[in-house]
């Protein structure tokens, strides 16, 4: 299959040459070939955008709602239309097996813009405050930088509402997996995006990402990636004062009540968790127990893991490889540390699919898990689940919020028990009892899992600024 042309950069409406020669090699995790390559733009690139973006914002941000729908509709219809070939970039390029490719990663875009247009159609971007007319504005140039695990869903999440709130903008996707947002770009080409509104460039952080996040031009930053990434972000802007929404790591607790259905509330979880191979932000890899119940939550996570087929994206598994090797070396390194420090291996094993050689970790759970184990303490990233257990509510409730982290949470029980634990939990999304996320609502953290929100209109409201108009009500 021939893949996207990722050596070249999009900037004010033409495909570019960089100014950098640099380039990265593509790899496929799967097999570890190389499938193409990305540029590795520099400070000269991420300026050429950003100058691009700052012109393009005076006539941009003037555009009525309906002009803004009438765009965003069109990309949403060219996202449609190529969602198999996204689907295929993306399986390539970090290893999404086929259904989850086709079914989860490639439609995730057009679910995050069908939304943005359902809240564009319905906001009311002024309101009267007595004498006062407040307004809603768009706050600028935005940079965009997103990651490699759900690649497309983080370009479209901010993308879509920065392009209806009026923004222009410059996006940095992943070194890692920039196949997609070629492809995304080209679809935003198609449907007339006016030259300058929307900017890609290619590179990694040091070269692009520091110039773009430091630039004085620009207004705004959203990222999604690693909390330390995310700190180093934001010290970067802060020399001018931008505004940073961060959507960060997360290690999230997931506690089955005694009145759960365990059975049920296993199997969901632990799919859940092993879901993308691990590689979600929000998985709820942490999984608490009563204490009398460990012996059939065991086996039951070992019989549903035995179930779980990992392997070669093309043959379609639920689990396919890690993302790079950089992932890999973490993921595993992270599993010897465990059963180091003495964790119960359930399942997993460290053999790699007959005949494959790419970056495969099976799906592993670890149980009679203390919470002062690395393992219970650090964002793994893969496939990995800890199971510990717990005496009362109260001490479950405690271990679930000594975390740094605060993204997720999951409860299992009848539903006022349930709730009642969901309001003590220290995090910005709680599911009960196996529910799914919800587009509508905003999806975010506490504490070192970021701050702001994405989705609906808590993510279009992200890219506004506040203006009070005094007397401008009369």
């Amino acid at each position: 299959m021939t893949y996207p042309d990722a050596t070249r950069h999009y900037i004010n409406g033409q495909w570019v040459v960089p100014h950098s020669a640099q380039r990265k090699d593509i790899i496929n995790p799967a097999d570890k070939h190389v499938i193409g390559q990305v540029a590795l733009g520099d400070a000269v690139d991420a300026d050429a955008a950003v100058a691009a973006a700052h012109a393009a914002f005076e006539s941009w941000s003037q555009t009525s709602v309906a002009e803004r729908l009438t765009l965003l509709r069109k990309i949403n219809d060219g996202l449609i239309a190529r969602n198999d070939e996204l689907a295929e970039a993306i399986s390539a390029e970090m290893g999404a097996p086929k259904v989850l490719a086709h079914e989860a990663q490639a439609p995730s875009g057009t679910q995050h813009f069908a939304e943005t247009i359902r809240v564009l159609e319905n906001y009311d971007f002024e309101e009267k405050m007595g004498s006062t007319l407040v307004r809603r504005e768009p706050i600028g140039v935005c940079v965009l930088i997103t990651p490699w695990n759900w690649p497309l869903n983080q370009i479209a999440v901010k993308v879509a509402p920065a392009l209806a709130a009026g923004c222009t903008m410059v996006l940095k996707p992943s070194e890692l997996a920039p196949l997609d947002a070629v492809i995304f770009t080209q679809i935003l080409h198609d449907a007339g995006v006016p030259p300058g509104v929307f900017n890609l460039v290619q590179g990694d952080g040091p070269g692009v990402g520091d110039a773009l996040t430091g630039h004085r031009l620009v207004d705004m930053v959203s990222f999604t990636g690693s909390t330390r990434a995310g700190i180093a972000i934001s010290q970067n802007a802060a020399k001018t004062i931008k505004r940073v929404a961060l959507e960060l790591g997360g290690k999230s607790a997931n506690i089955l009540l005694d009145d759960a259905d365990f059975a049920k509330a296993v199997r969901k979880s632990i799919h859940t968790c092993m879901n993308n191979s691990g590689q979600s932000c929000n998985a709820p890899t942490r999984m608490f127990v009563p204490a009398a119940r460990y012996a059939e939550v065991k086996a039951l996570a070992a019989e549903t893991v035995a179930q779980i087929s990992f392997g070669n994206p093309g043959d379609d598994p639920v689990i396919g490889p890690i993302a790079n090797a950089a992932q890999f070396a973490r993921v595993t390194s992270l599993i010897e540390t465990a059963q180091v420090e003495g964790a119960e291996l359930i399942a997993g094993d460290s053999a790699k699919p007959a005949g494959l050689e790419g970056y495969y970790v099976s799906p592993t759970i670890f149980g009679r898990v203390t919470h002062d184990m690395t393992i219970a303490r650090e964002e793994v990233f893969g496939p990995v689940l800890s199971i510990l257990t717990y005496d009362s509510m109260d001490e479950a409730i405690a271990m679930a919020n000594d975390t740094p982290y605060g993204l997720s949470g999951y409860v299992w029980g009848s539903p006022e028990k349930a709730k009642a634990v969901a309001a003590r939990l220290r995090t910005g999304m709680v599911h009960l009892n196996g529910a799914g996320l919800d587009t509508a609502a905003p999806f975010g953290g506490y504490k070192m899992s970021g701050n702001g929100r994405e989705w609906g209109v808590y993510g279009l409201e992200e890219f506004l600024e506040i203006k009070s108009v005094y007397g401008g009500a009369a």
